[in-house]
């Protein structure tokens, strides 16, 4: 899936594929690993393995021809949810608005899923400075951050899970400990040889 569209001067382009694409994850890739540290992301080797599953998605957004944003994501279509594991912006791009537009088309996506009920995130909980402000960044596109704490048992950092309900759907549930289910699930499954 690709949209072309020029506003403002500069031309953005969304580009989302279920299908490994190397050239495509070059891309991608700086942009990831920028932005989340070595221990908190996932391997080249486990991204691969979860396009051979056909169980991600590969979402990127160009502006002016560099890559400006990236997200890898996921389905649990037994719960009607999708998952955003990683989304980034280039901090070139950060505070322009460009987050927003993309998490947009990945939405749009989402809508387009039958039987796909909403989105669901997972944010680092410790109350920093950073922590908060992608917290904000969830909430102002709507999401609902749950109260549950997840602490995973191979990573310190305690996770808080967010929801976004799709509209005319069945409204997912508030309960934290509940979506953490699909989110577990949705990692067990990557990791899983």
């Amino acid at each position: 899936m690709a949209e072309k569209i020029t506003e403002a001067g500069a031309e953005y382009v969304y580009l989302s594929t279920g299908k490994w694409d190397e050239a495509l994850w070059e891309e991608a890739r700086p942009v990831y690993e920028a932005a989340f540290p070595e221990h908190g992301r996932k391997t080249e080797r486990i991204i691969r393995g979860m396009f051979k599953k056909d169980m991600c998605r590969l979402h990127l957004t160009r502006l002016d021809g560099r890559p400006a944003a990236m997200a890898l994501s996921g389905q649990d279509p037994a719960r009607g949810i999708w998952i955003i594991d990683y989304l980034a912006v280039d901090g070139e791009w950060r505070g322009r608005g460009i987050g927003k537009r993309f998490l947009g088309d990945i939405r749009k996506e989402a809508e387009a899923l039958p039987g796909c009920r909403g989105i669901v995130v997972e944010a680092e909980a410790e109350e920093t400075d950073v922590n908060q402000a992608r917290i904000r960044f969830w909430e102002s596109n709507g999401f609902q951050l749950t109260g549950y704490v997840h602490q995973y048992i191979w990573v310190p950092e305690p996770y808080r899970a967010l929801g976004l309900s799709l509209p005319g759907r069945e409204p997912l549930s508030q309960d934290g400990q509940e979506l953490f289910k699909s989110i577990l699930a949705f990692h067990e499954q990557a990791y899983r040889k």
